[in-house]
């Protein structure tokens, strides 16, 4: 059984959310480019900061797929506004662009779609990477603090010593392995 989630600390939070908004605004700063547009420095750092702002609201706890998804859909559609609009584009590339700012191509959305769901996935897995990680260390901790506590201490730590259970990949959770020689061999004489 997995214990139920608690809390993270402010410096964890803003730790986490720094590296959300840094690679989020490198890979959406990348991609626009990629695509053939420009980023001036003042987009960016308001990119920066609505990023940072987005991940700070939900990084308080271990999130699902159904809580990162939707915050991922709504970042990038305010990133790609904020990209789209701060664009100074000459009067030259928007006769060759058949769509503005707010309608996208169809092979825009499409990208975008896939971004966001291989993100949000990606996301997913590394949280419950991420707090397994931290649970398994917190009942370890818990054990050295015990076996080592000075006595008068000892009363304010209970022992914990069930770690939570090992998370299989997806594609593994079914799997029976029979691997190996049979667990019994019984001979009998005839």
């Amino acid at each position: 059984m997995i214990p139920p989630a608690t809390p993270a600390g402010l410096t964890f939070r803003l730790a986490r959310a720094a590296a959300f908004s840094a690679v989020c605004l490198g890979l959406s700063v990348t991609a626009h480019v990629l695509a053939g547009s420009s980023v001036s420095a003042s987009s960016a750092a308001g990119g920066l900061a609505l990023a940072f702002l987005a991940a700070l609201a939900v990084s308080g706890r271990e999130r699902t797929t159904a809580v990162i998804l939707p915050v991922l859909v709504a970042l990038q559609v305010a990133l790609h506004l904020l990209f789209s609009f701060a664009h100074a584009a000459s009067p030259v590339e928007m006769a060759g662009h058949a769509h503005s700012a707010l309608l996208p191509g169809l092979g825009m959305l499409v990208t975008h779609g896939w971004a966001v769901g291989l993100t949000s996935l990606w996301l997913a897995r590394g949280e419950a990477a991420l707090w397994a990680m931290l649970r398994r260390l917190g009942v370890r901790l818990r054990l050295v603090l015990i076996v080592h506590a000075d006595p008068a201490y000892a009363s304010f730590l209970t022992p914990c010593t069930a770690e939570p259970e090992i998370l299989r990949p997806a594609i593994l959770r079914h799997a029976v392995s029979r691997r190996g020689p049979p667990r019994s061999v019984t001979f009998t004489s005839g």
